[in-house]
């Protein structure tokens, strides 16, 4: 009686555990294509018709060639969410592939709705992610060809390349929409500004090196 008691108990806290976890809204029916144009505002995507679903409805080939790496990071980030492929409305996942000339990288960002299962396809590479207040703690690795790296959900994480020649990486999330977030964005691109004032304080900087940003 007791270890029914016992395997009923783990049943159960796993089955709420998974209801925690479950970020993304799950699918209520065999298909739910997202439909782009529709003005219904719900978590996620409305539904195209069922009648009206096409094999291109799940199909994407823009992962295929690499992205525009002519710019001073060196770095070109190319994403598969729901808005490029409809057909992962309310699958809960979406992929990304990263591309790096020699010295790239990608700055400081985060995933707020996913984890990350970050694949190096080609090259070498230091990936890394911090953990939150009050630790701070700094886990990294170098990786090479075929190694994977997992970044937990909402860290703070970046990639640069530390080898001799291009890099070609691919990552999966568990979310249609990971809600990437690029922190020099939000310090210097956000609309409308944040106060320069502020910012030079905040990063011990000149307003004269905040104003060119």
């Amino acid at each position: 009686m007791g270890g029914n008691v016992i395997l009923l108990s783990i049943l159960a806290l796993n089955f709420f555990a998974n209801i925690a976890f479950a970020f993304d809204p799950s699918p209520l029916q065999d298909l739910c294509v997202a439909d782009l144009t529709s003005s219904a505002r719900i978590n996620g995507y409305a539904c195209v018709d069922p009648a009206k679903v096409e094999a291109d409805n799940f199909f994407f080939s823009g992962l295929r060639l690499a992205g525009n790496t002519s710019n001073p990071k060196g770095s070109a980030f190319q994403v598969a969410y729901v808005n490029e492929i409809p057909g992962l409305n309310t699958q809960g996942m979406g992929m990304a592939r990263v591309d790096m000339v020699e010295n790239g990288f990608i700055p400081p960002h985060n995933q707020a709705r996913a984890t990350e299962i970050f694949t190096l396809l080609e090259g070498s590479v230091e990936i890394g992610f911090v953990t939150s207040y009050p630790d701070y703690r700094h886990y990294s690795k170098v990786l090479e060809k075929g190694d994977v790296f997992v970044i937990p959900i909402g860290f703070v994480h970046y990639v640069r390349n530390v080898g001799a020649g291009n890099v070609v990486s691919l990552s999966t999330f568990n979310s249609q929409n990971p809600g990437t977030t690029f922190f020099p964005h939000v310090l210097f691109g956000a609309n409308p500004g944040l106060d320069t004032d502020y910012l030079s304080r905040v990063l011990a900087l000149d307003k004269k090196i905040i104003g060119k940003f």
